[in-house]
């Protein structure tokens, strides 16, 4: 940036360099201030056995893609980005401590991963599918727990450790920009949001305006309450698209008839949660056709809600 003063207002060098410094000292505080807040959640790294990462809202979130799972749908093989990132997300508010998370389980992991969590106090608030068709069949687990985030983390990992869920990854991330196939500006301007690229998969958070509780704690989008909108090319400006839409119930249809109309399936309507304020349904969605046409049936529903824009 380049600033021109005229004479009488020229600031002296002393001005000057007490404005830098006091920029320099602010970003100072805030990067002390982000890295304060990431220590504080070490004891809980160590008992998942994996690093997390600070969200906003003092969420600190830890994900656990499911690679080892080889799933196809509509001869599509689903990378972990598009719809089998298992993830845990551990809230403070206070002196009061929440964890929320969603599990990728196969059939036979779903028994013993509920016993586990049971017998350490994390309770389920949902299991059901998100896809149909897929092969191998896949179910989705939600938890929810408030007390100790050490002990809870505990507990997830022994359960976690039940299934055949990777560890960690430490390769370090490609550098090198994806080549989608299809224009990825194109999509977000269609849809309104800037997205992010993740694994090859085209990822947007959409948060509602309405501030969400759960048991009297503030649930921030960072912790499930966000619409996801995943994009994962399929060649030929083509994508597979998956995700859930966050909805009030008053929402729930006017986003169907959107989706529909732009032939995009609805493949579960649910919740999540149990005690959640406004009552929120969650509606997950597939199709595999131009990722353009896709974008603008997406936007289409989008409208229908109550999201920040």
């Amino acid at each position: 940036m380049h600033l021109q003063f005229s004479r009488s207002n020229r600031p002296s060098k002393r001005t000057i360099i007490l404005t830098l410094a006091g920029s320099i000292l602010c970003a100072l505080s805030v990067g002390n201030a982000l890295a304060q807040a990431a220590s504080d959640w070490k004891a809980v790294e160590d008992a998942m056995g994996r690093p997390g990462q600070m969200q906003p809202g003092n969420v600190f979130k830890f994900g656990l893609p499911r690679k080892d799972l080889h799933v196809s749908l509509d001869g599509v093989e689903i990378k972990a980005g598009l719809a089998l990132g298992s993830w845990v997300a551990f809230g403070k508010n206070g002196s009061s401590s929440m964890v929320m998370g969603d599990l990728v389980l196969t059939e036979d992991e779903v028994e013993p991963v509920m016993m586990k969590l049971q017998q350490g106090g994390i309770e389920q608030s949902a299991l059901h599918n998100h896809l149909l068709g897929e092969s191998p069949h896949v179910m989705y687990m939600h938890i929810l727990g408030h007390g100790d985030p050490v002990q809870m983390a505990r507990t997830i990992h022994d359960a976690v450790a039940l299934t055949k869920t990777p560890g960690p990854d430490t390769t370090a991330p490609s550098q090198a920009p994806s080549d989608l196939g299809f224009d990825q500006k194109q999509v977000e301007q269609s849809i309104g949001r800037s997205g992010k690229v993740n694994g090859g998969i085209l990822q947007f958070s959409v948060p509602r305006s309405e501030k969400i509780t759960d048991s009297g704690m503030e649930v921030p989008p960072s912790m499930g309450v966000a619409t996801a909108i995943n994009f994962q090319p399929t060649g030929n400006g083509r994508a597979a698209i998956t995700g859930d839409f966050v909805l009030l119930g008053s929402e729930v249809n006017p986003v169907i008839r959107a989706l529909r109309e732009s032939g995009i399936q609805v493949t579960a309507l649910h919740s999540h949660m149990l005690t959640e304020e406004p009552r929120l349904f969650f509606m997950h969605f597939w199709a595999n056709d131009d990722a353009m046409k896709l974008a603008k049936g997406l936007r289409s529903a989008l409208d229908k809600t109550n999201s920040a824009k």
